[in-house]
């Protein structure tokens, strides 16, 4: 029943402040999508990397970077048009997309890092 919803799952948001903490360190796959409030295709895409970050919990990190709240990490990544999804594997900036990218596809390259990694 409705009043019976599970809560909604909190995607991590990353910052200037814990990006070394949670992503460059992190033994994980990283998916990280930089994205902003007012970004069209950005509110098209939140909802998936909301279902893949709940999907992928303990296998790979699915993050969000709000780059109007952190123009550090935006700026260091080179970030000229959102959506922009990076992947992140061992520390190491590995792939990078723009624009809109559909689920399977994100899948798809989640799965090729996570098996490599339990190899």
């Amino acid at each position: 029943m409705f009043w019976n919803k599970k809560p909604k799952y909190q995607t991590t948001q990353i910052t200037d402040t814990n990006f070394n903490e949670l992503v460059a360190k992190s033994e994980l796959p990283v998916l990280l999508d930089f994205y902003a409030d007012w970004c069209g295709p950005c509110k098209i895409l939140g909802p998936i990397i909301d279902e893949l970050a709940e999907e992928y919990d303990g296998k790979a990190l699915v993050a969000k970077v709000n780059t109007q709240v952190n123009p550090a990490l935006s700026q260091h990544f080179q970030i000229k048009s959102i959506p922009t999804l990076l992947v992140i594997n061992k520390g190491e900036l590995v792939e990078r997309y723009q624009g809109l990218i559909p689920k399977p596809n994100l899948e798809e390259i989640l799965n090729e890092y996570v098996e490599a990694n339990e190899a």
